[in-house]
């Protein structure tokens, strides 16, 4: 437990920044799975708008820190490759 008010302040710190990462991640999770569902659904056009909705909030992920950069990029990579099999 923290006992100086440093600690103290450094805990209450943390839990705020934990409930701000957290939406965040879910936020990027609702994202992707929108994409997954439009990919499983067949339609292109709805799967590319998802992915292009998708993109901005990855790249937020990664500029905030949530998520690593090439993390990111690898999510991207295979997604926009399932989308452009759809054809």
């Amino acid at each position: 437990m923290a006992n100086s008010a440093q600690a103290k302040k450094r805990a209450r710190q943390n839990e705020a920044r934990f409930a701000i990462n957290k939406m965040r991640r879910s936020r990027i999770r609702t994202h992707l799975r929108a994409v997954e569902e439009a990919i499983e659904s067949g339609d292109k056009a709805a799967s590319l708008a998802a992915l292009k909705a998708a993109q901005p909030e990855l790249m937020r992920g990664v500029t905030k820190g949530v998520m690593h950069k090439n993390t990111a990029a690898r999510k991207m990579s295979r997604l926009s490759s399932r989308v452009k099999a759809l054809g």
